[in-house]
């Protein structure tokens, strides 16, 4: 895969205008490696201590824990108080017990390690302190009460170029902060951008590090990760450096200006084909209204060469950033915020969906794979090679043929010794039985068809988007995602429409890292063994 981008690191170098800030070697080197040097024992022994010198064991003692902010693959975030001074605070409590593999124990560790390491900056949410004990790692961090960027965009009644330059231009002093002091962010996203409170004027705050990562100049990056509708096409490639949170910041300009991201398609090799040509659509309402300046500024963040693509520093020189106080105020219609707001709510909406399957899914389950695994290996060597990978899944009656054996085999492959160990077989197999299992989709469906009727119906919608805090006005938006959802037109979601739904698209299979790993691994090896696609010079 490296092939495709050969370029020599002089060239790197060249265009990098910042020396990251350095940290303790031995602990960058830690960090850094765990993602390529995952042990390759049987079984996973989850460890006692996760992170480094936490402020205690027991943090009940110092915060009162209030209401559920959100929650994710491996915690929840609550509303705590502290006790000592009276301080509202974000918690995110990650339960031990969903760390199943040593990577997903190296992502919270470094992502502590990362937190406490950048500087205080108005725009990035501030760490606090670090609890740990026998059950979970308690993240204390700054509390953002004001909401999700795109939230609060289609709140509004009046949306303008010139509001989404001063976004812009935030999201992207953040990456620079961020690059100065040796991190990629690699997960750049709307709901990764909250409001600090509720006024006018709140400070618009970068939020969760956990797929970020240290580097140093001409470093490159071979592991994918991030959300697809983010995802530069050098991630695809595995080869990629800090040049991907330019895109990732560029396709949310792109949505801030038209409502839609800028590729897009029905499946999940379509998405990724259109990631890579980087053909962007500057046709459609309301382009015709948006600036010049502002669409050469798109043009050249969404360049596919990264070392085309503007730096960070050229960005923020760009004129249209240098005046972002006096770039257009007039309003860019009111298509533009629906689109924004469908698009946000099917997003919550599947991810909530996502999150139902995941947590339903029994421990007896991965017992029973375990199970499978010990039954694949003939030879007894705590390995599966690909023979009795095939083997075995033709012996349950899966006759899958070669190439495919082989690319569950590469995807899934993390430490690259081709063979499949215990802990590598269960995080696939867990990850893609979440959504290949129709007992599960259908239990997730029963979830949201509250009156039992076997269709989600408008109400039943309603009152599980409410959930997030949504108000009164997004009826239309419901609507909408019924429309899109509906295939026979009837005004409510079947069981078979919402399969298919949940098949269409991608950006929701992010809820889980290690299962978008393995999708998305073997879909970069399939997608560039079509020598077509060529990287644009």
């Amino acid at each position: 895969m490296g092939t495709c981008m050969s370029v020599q690191n002089a060239n790197f170098l060249k265009r990098t205008k910042m020396r990251p800030t350095p940290i303790d070697q031995e602990t960058c080197s830690k960090i850094n490696s765990s993602r390529t040097s995952v042990p390759k024992s049987q079984k996973f022994s989850r460890p006692i201590n996760v992170v480094k010198d936490p402020s205690g064991d027991d943090i009940y003692k110092r915060y009162e824990f209030g209401k559920e902010l959100g929650r994710g693959e491996f915690g929840i975030t609550y509303q705590c108080v502290d006790k000592e001074s009276g301080e509202n605070v974000a918690c995110k409590t990650i339960a031990k017990s969903k760390l199943r593999t040593e990577i997903d124990v190296e992502d919270v560790r470094r992502e502590v390690v990362i937190m406490r390491h950048l500087p205080k900056h108005p725009n990035i949410v501030s760490y606090k302190e670090v609890y740990e004990d026998k059950e979970a790692v308690y993240l204390v961090m700054e509390l953002c009460e004001g909401g999700e960027l795109f939230d609060r965009i289609v709140a509004r009644g009046h949306y303008t170029e010139r509001a989404a330059a001063r976004v812009t231009k935030t999201i992207l002093e953040v990456v620079q902060v961020c690059h100065k002091h040796g991190v990629i962010h690699r997960d750049l996203k709307p709901e990764n951008f909250l409001y600090a409170n509720t006024s006018e004027n709140a400070q618009l705050k970068a939020i969760d590090f956990g797929l970020s990562i240290f580097f140093e100049p001409g470093q490159r990056f071979g592991e994918i990760v991030g959300s697809p509708y983010y995802m530069a096409p050098e991630v695809l490639r595995r080869n990629y450096g800090p040049e991907v949170d330019v895109w990732s910041a560029g396709v949310i300009l792109y949505i801030l200006l038209c409502g839609v991201p800028p590729f897009w398609a029905e499946t999940e090799e379509g998405i990724a084909h259109a990631i890579v040509k980087g053909t962007i659509d500057f046709n459609r309402d309301p382009w015709p209204r948006v600036s010049d300046e502002a669409k050469d500024l798109v043009k050249g963040m969404l360049d596919p060469n990264p070392y085309n693509r503007l730096t960070v520093e050229e960005v923020l020189e760009h004129h249209w950033i240098q005046n972002a106080e006096k770039v257009s105020n007039v309003c860019l219609g009111e298509g533009v915020r629906a689109r924004i707001k469908q698009f946000t709510l099917m997003n919550k909406f599947k991810k909530k969906v996502l999150r139902v399957v995941a947590d339903n899914l029994p421990q007896d389950q991965v017992h029973g794979i375990k199970q499978m695994f010990y039954m694949m290996d003939s030879d007894k060597n705590g390995n599966l090679s690909f023979q009795e990978l095939k083997d075995g899944l033709h012996m349950m009656g899966q006759s899958v043929a070669d190439p495919e054996v082989q690319l569950l085999m590469d995807a899934a492959d993390v430490d690259g010794n081709g063979m499949l160990n215990c802990e590598e077989f269960v995080t696939m197999a867990v990850h893609l039985q979440r959504l290949s299992n129709d007992d599960h989709l259908r239990q997730a469906f029963l979830q949201f068809d509250k009156n039992r009727s076997g269709y989600i119906e408008f109400e039943d919608l309603k009152v599980s988007l409410f959930d997030d805090h949504l108000g009164p006005k997004n009826d239309q938006a419901i609507h909408d995602i019924i429309s899109d959802a509906d295939l026979d037109k009837d005004g409510r979601i079947s069981y078979q429409d919402f399969k298919v739904m949940m098949s269409t698209g991608m950006d929701w299979k992010m809820g889980s890292r290690q299962y978008s790993k393995a999708m998305l691994n073997a879909l970069s090896m399939r997608l560039f063994k079509d020598k077509s696609i060529q990287l644009k010079n």
